[in-house]
């Protein structure tokens, strides 16, 4: 009888689920778009556009329209610079600057390479923060030069046999076999 009810329970659960989703699906093809309403109404929001261009804060947008500061953005969210590229279409927004933390061997080993202009001013720029016995570099630039600094301390693809090898490389025994 248990197992009877729960699969009632079951079916039940599924087709409202299903009649859930026949509702969703209908409201969309009506054009109903789902979700909380924006902050800001439609008719403020070019107002608020305007404003935002004009150089006014988002905070003093905020205090006028009596809504959060999330809620102007929202608003103005194409206009934010990571959203915009002056106007042309097709070329992505400029890269922010990203901070990362570099272990000082790595600082090291890259002062010492052949660097880009760009990649030396971002080593030089770094600030020193000591941790424990060594110490780490904090870099801020862009994305893009993290990538190089990064592909430069990859390790080359020539394989290196260690000088304290237990064992001759390959070479050495098949040449010593075939002397004897």
């Amino acid at each position: 009888m248990v197992q009877t009810l729960a699969a009632a329970g079951e079916l039940q659960r599924d087709l409202q689920r299903e009649l859930t989703y026949d509702g969703l699906r209908a409201a969309e093809a009506k054009g109903s778009k789902g979700g909380r309403r924006p902050a800001v109404p439609a008719d403020k929001t070019d107002d608020v556009r305007a404003a935002y261009l004009e150089g006014r804060s988002i905070a003093a947008l905020a205090r006028d329209h009596n809504v959060s500061r999330g809620a102007i953005r929202t608003a103005i969210a194409e206009l934010l610079p990571e959203h915009t590229t002056d106007g042309q279409e097709g070329v992505p927004a400029p890269e922010l600057p990203v901070t990362l933390d570099m272990p000082g061997k790595v600082a090291a080993f890259l002062r010492a390479a052949d660097l880009e202009p760009a990649e030396r001013a971002a080593l030089d720029q770094g600030v020193t923060v000591r941790r424990g016995q060594g110490y780490t570099l904090r870099v801020s630039t862009t994305p893009a030069v993290h990538r190089q600094l990064l592909a430069r301390c990859q390790p080359s693809t020539a394989p290196r046999r260690s000088r304290h090898s237990a064992r001759p490389a390959a070479s050495t025994r098949t040449a010593s076999a075939h002397s004897h």
